[in-house]
């Protein structure tokens, strides 16, 4: 915030916004109709849920996962990332006791054999190859793809079409997400993949509304928007300083001041990367009354003493005193499991965060402060699209503790106004596939395939079913797919990974066991020796 701010105030018009802050009745709960209706969905059928963050998808996964395990079933719930997949492992295992959780990530396995498993997609995807390879049915009577939506993700959707196209018919599969825009696609394709029904719930109601806020350099909060446009104070300051928006580093607790004195706390702030949370709490000072929270300290030290080399964390001292932490995926498991679990019992005044906390770790809170209009999106820096701010979002708000939620905008250089409106009114994006060829792909389908069954998987894709507008047209655009395959299947040949017959040669099986994006890399290194042994 600038150097000018000598004090702070809110515009009028919020003083009624503000008003309805507060804790809404508490009473015992009671299912959404679009929950039952998933529920009743899953139970015979396919289904896919697209509902707002925080709406109770969980609740639909957790009851079908509850039924299952009464009938002697086994359930299976993938998620995209570690974070989640962790995060979820100890929201089951107090839902349904330990014992009967397991997890499988890259990092973790426990409990492997578990009537209920937590891992991430790709593990998903490994155990559903191997199946297939002894010919084996896949232990499972119900698979839970969270998060959805990543089936259009570039450099990873490849590998939820997988498992939709393989996953045994009598699995049934309830696919969760808030952010798809042509569900009834995804469905229909489904549908005649699978020979059963997909049945699509949709709730377009966010069970918190949703308040965007704009804090002005000169120390006043208003809000971002009067009707559908920007407000005419932020309008203004857009044409005094046009882009690039030059301001003073944020001092963010000082800011964190500005949302407690009115009851805005607590807060999600999303930065740009780890250096950058990290660094936030710096600016964060204990108060008296800050550090004498006596519940959040009992809380605190029973944990440390479970972890007792915890105490010796740099950032204890933030989190302790401050009641604020930094998240982000360079920090310890248990130390971000510490600040999740903080959170999530209304200890902490506010975290500072990544874009991983929007992708599920379910921690909301009442206000989400964005300082960017665009995110790192693996290779470089590109504005965000709407499913990206509509998982950040979905933060504010947390359902049976508030009211209201709010979006803060702070103004700066990486932030666009404009086009933040813009998303705070778009619509869900559709789901483009994003099936292609790669060397992973065609090794780990041979352990278990003939070519001619991998020729009809082709020609029924999701990518075949999207761009082909009829039959005639699907089996043309499969027969591409077909021949891009042939092309990595010859170049296989040729190396000595397949022989003549195109069943993997003792090369090939240990190169498709790599499980890695680019095995052949890793397979030819080995194979000439090229490691060090030392």
């Amino acid at each position: 915030m600038g150097k000018k701010a000598t004090y702070w105030s809110i515009d009028p018009a919020l003083k009624k916004i503000f008003a309805r802050i507060g804790k809404p009745p508490s009473g015992a709960f009671v299912p959404d109709p679009f929950q039952l209706e998933a529920l009743a969905a899953i139970r015979r059928s396919d289904c896919l849920v697209i509902a707002p963050t925080g709406a109770g998808k969980t609740w639909i996964a957790e009851q079908a996962i509850h039924e299952v395990l009464e009938k002697g079933g086994r359930s299976w719930y993938a998620s995209p990332l570690k974070a989640l997949t962790n995060a979820k492992w100890v929201e089951f295992g107090d839902r349904f006791a330990p014992e009967k959780v397991g997890i499988l990530t890259g990092d973790t396995k426990e409990n492997a054999e578990a009537p209920i498993i937590v891992g991430t997609t790709e593990i998903l995807r490994n155990q559903l190859y191997d199946a297939m390879e002894k010919g084996e049915n896949l232990p499972f009577d119900l698979v839970i793809i969270d998060e959805a939506h990543y089936l259009g993700d570039r450099q990873r959707g490849v590998v939820w079409e997988e498992i939709l196209i393989y996953l045994p018919t009598r699995i049934n599969i309830l696919l969760l997400s808030a952010t798809i825009g042509n569900g009834e696609e995804i469905a229909g394709w489904l549908s005649s993949l699978r020979g059963k029904e997909c049945v699509v719930i949709k709730e377009e109601k966010r069970p918190v509304p949703l308040f965007p806020l704009f804090l002005h350099p000169a120390g006043k909060i208003l809000p971002l928007l009067e009707e559908k446009k920007l407000h005419r104070e932020v309008v203004r300051l857009l044409e005094v300083k046009k882009r690039p928006f030059r301001t003073p580093p944020p001092r963010f607790g000082k800011i964190i001041e500005v949302l407690e004195k009115y009851n805005l706390l607590p807060a999600i702030f999303f930065l740009k990367s780890r250096a950058e949370c990290d660094a936030a709490l710096l600016s964060c000072h204990p108060g008296e009354e800050i550090s004498r929270k006596e519940d959040f300290l009992r809380d605190l030290e029973q944990f440390l003493a479970d972890y007792p080399f915890l105490r010796t964390h740099k950032q204890l001292a933030y989190l302790k005193y401050a009641r604020v932490a930094s998240h982000h995926g360079g920090q310890l498991p248990l130390w971000k499991f510490l600040v999740e679990k903080m959170m999530k019992l209304g200890h902490l005044r506010a975290i500072f965060a990544t874009s991983t906390v929007a992708a599920g770790v379910n921690y909301p809170a009442r206000t989400i402060v964005l300082f960017n209009s665009d995110l790192y999106n693996g290779s470089d820096f590109s504005p965000l699209n709407s499913t990206e701010f509509h998982q950040m979002m979905g933060r504010a708000g947390r359902r049976g503790r508030d009211k209201i939620g709010f979006l803060l905008a702070v103004p700066g250089r990486f932030m666009d106004l404009k086009h933040l409106r813009k998303l705070f009114f778009a619509r869900p994006e559709n789901i483009e596939s994003q099936l292609r060829s790669d060397f992973s792909m065609v090794l780990n389908l041979l352990l278990s395939q003939r070519p001619e069954n991998i020729k009809e998987m082709l020609t029924h894709s999701f990518y075949a079913y999207q761009f082909g507008a009829n039959e005639k047209r699907r089996k043309r655009i499969g027969q591409k797919l077909w021949n891009d395959w042939e092309r990595h299947l010859a170049f296989l040949r040729a190396e000595g990974f397949v022989d003549d017959e195109d069943r993997l040669t003792e090369s090939g099986i240990w190169a498709s066991k790599l499980r890695l994006d680019h095995p052949l890399l890793i397979a030819e290194c080995l194979k000439q020796d090229a490691f060090p042994r030392e």
